[in-house]
């Protein structure tokens, strides 16, 4: 540490500064040019990073067409263009100084950002590395005036152009060839460049895009609904496998589309989540999403969304990081619960209810939870709506005012559920009266508003298959048709309004049989399970203090963590239906979860596991001959049950293809 120099009495003359001692440097302040140079270390990173603040600059003009150039992977040239309201003439000067800027003139203004750019550094910073050229014109102006940062004294000339604003960035790193170096090769520069550009796209439908490499056209993006250019964004692989959502609470809401999960991916490489118009990269948020995919993606696999989150600017500051990637909620466990429970509940549909229109807005999901307060500190939002959902995916009816499945506005209603089940008693076991009655409604369903009742069909199973096999015409309302046959007893073949259904009946089943034991599991508390011996373990304060928290969270999971002393816990009591674990490791994990996340599903997914491993004995296995009745039941089970798109494993459960696909196969009609 430094010791300042005692100033001089005022009536003493004034005497030189002393020189240094050897070893010890001189406080000075730095020139302006070095200062903005130090920030654009910060800011531009790379070429991708001048291309994210002049689009984003180009969005807060109120632009509705925007166009990028690039070449040589932006080093050589960046050019934006943009029809937005433009730069005053005596204001151009100060849009290349530092901490100029038109969106914040107070904290207040700070506090309640509402604008993508903000800082008022991008433009100094880009003009420190690079030479920018700026042409713009405002509504009012005669003409457009221009500025360029490389002149000495940078002052406004008259110049043409048509309203809005053109930015032109020359020689990126030219006088900071070190910095240049670590650059990539032009092409791998340039898919960065594209992947910011499409990234600020995604966020703003209501503007067009377009972008050129070496002068010729790679990307447009016309203007168009949220749900359309969410699409885009997914890929075409997603149009028939992905779904809107929407949700909503008083100050916050969701909108977007999830891919299916049977249409994962190998890299996390498709995942783009927006708070208020930015892209951000937020860990909170994106464990969220990964848990709602939990039990229905196999662990290494990545799902794709587009998800915009919608908050009012005082609950969010965007003012964490230099490239305002990152964000921090006020309420981060309410705004937690909203992504989780909205893509968890968009998720959870009965089969062949998953693809929707790309741009039929009437398909998005239903808000579950709209006036829902946000949850209460030391609450389980998690676990509470878990319960309140899987008891009403795979129960019976509910009655009047029970929870229900987010089945789209435009779905037709399903039949009612029969009382038939699938089971594995012998073909020639007799029918009940009800089961008969059950599969006769399957195969020929009343006319609409017909009162006459069903006939009951007496004998076997394999006689009622026989008596009813001629009429398999399925009704419209029925996605996943009506069965026709069993090949080589592993698949089921369906026929349903639009063409074949193949269902494989093991993956099925164990889907359905895993939503039944936890719909079972969740019926009530987690039960606990002392230990006779209680489990000491050695923690670090941040530990010790998270079990002290969050002691009551632990216990409703059937967890007892107790602190015995500053760096000591004890674990004596663990949820019941774990199976072999080590309590000790498996508790510090935990609270490892509780401190990064504010929770932790490691119970919840140890458990899962079990019930998986449950369901899948108890599905029906390959080769096993099913009636057509039992293979109805089982179709008509997909349709209730929460998830039945995919098995516990991740992979398809069904597939269909259209009388359009069968006609392709056969030629037909060419």
């Amino acid at each position: 540490m430094t010791t300042p120099t005692p100033t001089a009495p005022a009536d003493s003359p004034a005497r030189p500064a002393a020189p240094a001692p050897a070893g010890r440097r001189v406080i000075r302040a730095l020139p302006d040019r070095l200062i903005s140079q130090i920030a654009a270390g910060e800011v531009v990173e790379r070429p991708a990073s001048v291309v994210k603040e002049l689009l984003e600059n180009a969005v807060d003009a109120g632009s509705t067409d925007i166009e990028l150039r690039l070449e040589e992977g932006g080093v050589k040239r960046i050019l934006i263009s943009d029809n937005g309201c433009g730069i005053p003439p005596e204001e151009l000067p100060l849009a290349l100084q530092r901490h100029a800027t038109s969106k914040i003139t107070s904290l207040n203004d700070l506090e309640n950002v509402a604008s993508l750019g903000f800082r008022g550094e991008a433009l100094a910073s880009i003009a420190s590395v690079a030479r920018v050229r700026l042409a713009t014109r405002t509504a009012d102006a005669e003409h457009a005036w221009s500025i360029d940062s490389a002149l000495a004294d940078p002052s406004p000339a008259p110049a043409q152009g048509p309203q809005g604003t053109r930015i032109e960035v020359l020689d990126l790193y030219a006088d900071t060839p070190a910095r240049r170096k670590f650059l990539k090769s032009p092409g791998t520069e340039t898919a960065h460049c594209l992947e910011a550009f499409r990234r600020v796209a995604l966020a703003h439908p209501q503007v067009a895009f377009r972008a050129w490499v070496e002068g010729k056209p790679v990307e447009k993006w016309p203007a168009q609904d949220w749900a359309g250019r969410a699409l885009l964004g997914l890929g075409e692989d997603y149009i028939e496998a992905s779904r809107t959502l929407e949700a909503r609470q008083p100050l916050c809401s969701l909108r977007g589309r999830i891919g299916a999960p049977t249409v994962s991916r190998s890299r996390a490489d498709r995942q783009f989540l927006y708070v208020n118009g930015r892209f951000v990269r937020d860990r909170l948020l994106g464990f969220a999403i990964k848990q709602a995919y939990a039990d229905v993606l196999h662990g290494d696999r990545h799902p794709a969304y587009v998800l915009f989150l919608d908050i009012e600017p005082h609950l969010v500051d965007a003012n964490v990081h230099p490239a305002k990637i990152e964000v921090r909620f006020r309420d981060p466990q309410a705004v937690r619960s909203l992504v989780y429970h909205a893509v968890k509940d968009a998720l959870r549909l009965g089969a062949g209810q998953f693809a929707s229109s790309p741009s039929d807005e009437d398909n998005a999901i239903p808000a579950a939870r709209d006036s829902a307060p946000p949850p209460a500190r030391g609450s389980d939002p998690f676990g509470e709506r878990a319960r309140a959902w899987s008891g009403a995916a795979t129960a019976a009816p509910p009655s009047a005012g029970a929870f229900r499945a987010p089945v789209p506005d435009t779905a037709p209603a399903l039949q009612a559920s029969p009382t038939m089940r699938l089971d594995l008693r012998d073909p020639a076991t007799p029918l009940s009266a009800a089961e008969s009655a059950a599969a006769l409604a399957f195969y020929a369903p009343a006319a609409s508003g017909s009162e006459t009742e069903a006939p009951v069909v007496s004998g076997s199973k394999a006689e009622v298959s026989a008596a009813l096999g001629g009429a398999v015409q399925a009704p419209p309302e029925l996605p996943l048709g009506m069965a026709l046959a069993q090949v080589h007893g592993v698949y089921i073949l369906a026929q349903n309004a639009d063409g074949l259904i193949l269902v494989d009946m093991h993956a099925a089943h164990e889907r359905v049989m895993y939503e039944r034991f936890k719909s079972a599991r969740l019926q009530g508390p987690t039960a606990s399970q002392p230990l006779l011996i209680p489990v000491t373990f050695k923690a670090d304060p941040i530990e010790v203090e998270a079990a002290r928290e969050s002691r009551d969270d632990l216990l409703a999971l059937g967890l007892d963590i107790d602190v015995l002393s500053p760096n000591t816990l004890a674990l004596r009591a663990v949820p019941v239906g774990l199976g072999r674990i080590d309590p000790g490791r498996f508790a510090k994990g935990i609270l490892a979860d509780l401190i990064d996340y504010g929770h932790s599903r490691k119970i919840e997914a140890r458990q899962e596991a079990l019930l998986a491993s449950m369901a899948c004995h108890a599905a029906v296995r390959a080769h096993r001959q099913l009636t057509l009745a039992e293979m109805n039941a089982l179709l008509r089970d997909m349709e209730r049950t929460a998830a039945a798109d995919q098995c516990n494993h991740g992979r398809p459960t069904w597939i269909a293809l259209s009388m359009e696909q069968l006609d392709k196969l056969f030629l037909r009609g060419q």
